[in-house]
C-alpha cells in the first residue's frame, strides 16, 4: 500500500514533532510546516493526499490558508484542528471546504483514522 502524504501544519513545534513521529510509524509520510504561508508554498512545489492544519497560527489563520489551498488545489482534503471549541471556526472552515475539523488535544489513531477517511475521499472525489 502506497504511504499517505501528509502536510501537517502547526506553530507549535512541540506538537508537529511529536505527531509526525506518531503518524510515521502508521506508514505516513509527514511533512510539516509552521507557518501557513510555509504550507502553501510547500503545496505549490509538492503533492500531497491531506492537510492537517491547526485554525489559530500567528500572521496568517488555518481558514485564510484554507481559502488559498482550495484555489491552488480544490481536491485536497483539509482537516482543521483547533484548541478552542470555537465552532464559528469549525463551521466557517467547513463553508470554505474543509474535509473536517477536530478538537486539540485530538489522539493519534483519531487524527490517523480521519486521515484516512480524508484521503479515501480524496481519491473518490478526483476520480
Amino acid at each position: 500500500m502506497r504511504r499517505i502524504q501528509l502536510l501537517l501544519v502547526d506553530d507549535e513545534s512541540d506538537f508537529l514533532i511529536a505527531y509526525a513521529r506518531r503518524l510515521a510509524r502508521r506508514n505516513v509520510e509527514v511533512s510539516t510546516a509552521p507557518r501557513a504561508r510555509d504550507a502553501i508554498e510547500a503545496i505549490k512545489a509538492a503533492h500531497f493526499d491531506v492537510v492537517v492544519m491547526d485554525v489559530m497560527m500567528p500572521g496568517m489563520s488555518g481558514i485564510e490558508a484554507l481559502k488559498t489551498i482550495k484555489k491552488i488545489a480544490p481536491g485536497l482534503p483539509v482537516i482543521l484542528l483547533t484548541g478552542h471549541a470555537n465552532s464559528e471556526a469549525a463551521l466557517q472552515g467547513m463553508a470554505y471546504g474543509a474535509f473536517d475539523y477536530m478538537l486539540k488535544p485530538v489522539g493519534t489513531d483519531e487524527l490517523y483514522f480521519k486521515i484516512q477517511e480524508a484521503v479515501r475521499a480524496g481519491v473518490a472525489g478526483v476520480a
